[in-house]
C-alpha cells in the first residue's frame, strides 16, 4: 500500500490538501512507517536530525507527511508544525516501557496546544512483532487516551518493519481527517 492508493480514497473532495503530522519520541518508528507508506526501502533508514517530508500528488490530491525528529533536543520546535495540521499521528514504541511516561508527557503536551484542539489523532502503538511489547489497549489505558472525550482518536497496532496495520491506521486517518 503506498500514498496513492491513500488519495484516492480523498476522492470526494477533489484539490483537497492534507497535512499530516507524524510526531513520538526518537526510534519509535516514525521514519520506518512513512518509508512504508510511500513504498520505500527501509533498510536503511537512520534518525531524523530534523524532518522528511513525503508529498504525492494524483489526481488532484496532496498529501503531506511531515516526520520531525523526536530527539530531546528537537521536541521543542514540533510546536513550529502546529498550524494547519488535520491529522495527528503519535507513535509508540511498545517495547520501551522505561520511557512510556515520557512519551505520554509528551503527547498531552502537544494535546493542549490550541492549533492541535480539534485534530484527529492517531497513535500507532509500533513494534508488535517484538517480544515483551505492550498491547494497543495496554497503551491506551496506560496513557490515558479513554479520558480523551472532546477529541476524535484512534489507536492501531502496528509493525512498520513489515507494514503491519498501517493501511488500517491510514484508513482511519481518510475517514477521520478534520474537515
Amino acid at each position: 500500500m503506498g500514498l496513492l492508493s491513500l488519495l484516492r480514497k480523498l476522492r470526494p473532495n477533489p484539490e483537497k490538501e492534507a497535512r499530516i503530522l507524524l510526531l513520538g519520541l526518537d526510534n519509535a518508528g516514525k521514519t520506518t512507517i512513512l518509508k512504508q507508506l510511500a513504498s520505500e526501502d527501509i533498510t536503511t533508514v537512520t534518525p531524523t536530525a530534523g524532518f522528511n517530508i513525503k508529498s504525492v500528488a494524483a489526481d488532484g490530491f496532496k498529501l503531506n507527511v511531515w516526520d520531525i525528529g523526536g530527539q530531546w533536543k528537537i521536541r521543542p520546535y514540533w510546536k513550529n508544525y502546529f498550524a494547519n495540521t488535520d491529522v495527528l499521528i503519535y507513535v509508540i514504541d511498545c517495547t520501551d516501557r522505561t520511557r512510556f511516561s515520557e512519551a505520554g508527557s509528551e503527547l498531552f503536551e502537544m494535546l493542549m496546544d490550541n492549533r492541535l484542539k480539534t485534530v484527529p489523532l492517531l497513535v500507532f502503538a509500533n513494534k508488535q512483532d517484538l517480544p515483551n511489547a505492550m498491547t494497543a489497549s495496554e497503551v491506551a489505558e496506560k496513557m490515558g487516551l479513554v479520558r480523551l472525550q472532546e477529541r476524535t482518536w484512534e489507536i492501531k497496532a502496528c509493525t512498520a518493519v513489515d507494514g503491519t496495520g498501517l493501511k488500517e491506521g491510514m484508513d482511519w486517518v481518510c475517514k477521520n481527517m478534520k474537515k
